[in-house]
């Protein structure tokens, strides 16, 4: 098990390098420090000298990854890449384009993301399921294509239908909940509810149909018409033997997902005003904070990894045919 984790962890090593060069290359392929100089200062009448000094002050009058001006090992040190990116191995994220603390930030702006993602994936894991569940039970039915049909049609609408048509009715109409904002302690309550009940509502159709079509798989293998044999019932079956024998393909989609839910939600914390990581990453996309959207996609890209990781450890525990060598 050691011995794999270390592995894994190596193996890692390599990946967020090469994601770390193509965030950074991309960023300025589209982008110069001329133009983020010109988006902190305003678009109109920015004189030369207020853009230079603007990029001085942010570290921006740098090569990008090689100083053929400089000596020893100041042609690699002393460039943006290394002094904006290399140092996110350490965690160290820097300043933002307004002067804020990223790593300071985040730490701040984790807990409201969780507050909604958290709940949204219990919530959902438990509705899925018994939903999938439930049509297993009642499959080749009336109930099982009205199911299936419900589960389509809630995949064919856009997500933003939900976050839309929910804050008009729920709160423009019936005024059950504030329609946007947050607040910390017992009063984040009501303004968390809205977002987590779009967010099941929005993925109980796709998410529903996966798990379906994993027990429907299940129900077909040869220890299943063992255990009928023995006189079992349909739903001793079901919940006993079916869904123990899921657990790995659900484990693949669910363990994959939990160091992501610290990441937020871009559309519902935009939608509903929450200043989560989601909101954050929104917001310095368009103001051009190179920072901030290399500081999120790297730790995003650090947190699937280690889903990754927890995923393959956690088959171990479901399965104890399964073994990490």
């Amino acid at each position: 098990m050691i011995a794999y984790l270390i592995r894994r962890i190596l193996y890692a090593i390599p990946i967020l390098i090469g994601v770390n060069l193509l965030t950074f290359s991309l960023f300025f392929m589209v982008n110069t420090a001329d133009d983020m100089a010109r988006m902190q200062l305003g678009m109109k009448r920015v004189t030369p000298e207020a853009i230079e000094k603007w990029k001085q002050q942010h570290g921006y009058d740098k090569p990008l990854l090689l100083n053929l001006h400089a000596s020893g090992g100041k042609v690699l040190t002393d460039t943006i890449f290394f002094q904006k990116s290399a140092r996110m191995f350490a965690f160290d994220f820097g300043m933002s384009n307004d002067g804020r603390n990223i790593a300071r930030e985040i730490q701040t702006r984790m807990l409201p993301s969780l507050a909604i993602a958290l709940p949204t994936f219990l919530a959902g894991l438990f509705v899925y399921i018994t939903f999938a569940l439930m049509l297993t039970l009642f499959r080749a039915t009336v109930l099982d294509m009205l199911g299936v049909a419900l589960c389509v049609l809630l995949m064919s609408v856009s997500s933003l239908f939900y976050i839309i048509g929910g804050q008009f009715l729920v709160s423009k109409l019936w005024h059950w909940v504030p329609i946007s904002g947050y607040a910390e302690g017992m009063d984040s309550f009501k303004f968390i509810l809205l977002p987590v009940l779009i967010g099941v509502i929005g993925s109980v159709g796709s998410s529903s149909r996966w798990y379906r079509t994993i027990f429907l798989e299940e129900i077909g293998r040869e220890y299943v018409r063992t255990a009928r044999a023995k006189g079992l019932s349909e739903l001793h079956v079901l919940f006993r033997h079916i869904l123990k024998n899921a657990m790995i393909p659900i484990l693949t989609g669910v363990v994959v997902v939990i160091p992501l839910l610290f990441m937020g939600s871009l559309l519902t914390e935009s939608f509903f005003g929450i200043p989560g990581l989601g909101s954050y990453t929104i917001d310095a996309i368009n103001a051009q904070d190179f920072g901030v959207v290399h500081a999120m996609v790297f730790l995003g890209s650090v947190l699937y990894i280690a889903g990754l990781v927890l995923t393959d450890i956690s088959y171990t525990i479901v399965d104890p045919r399964v073994r990490l060598q």
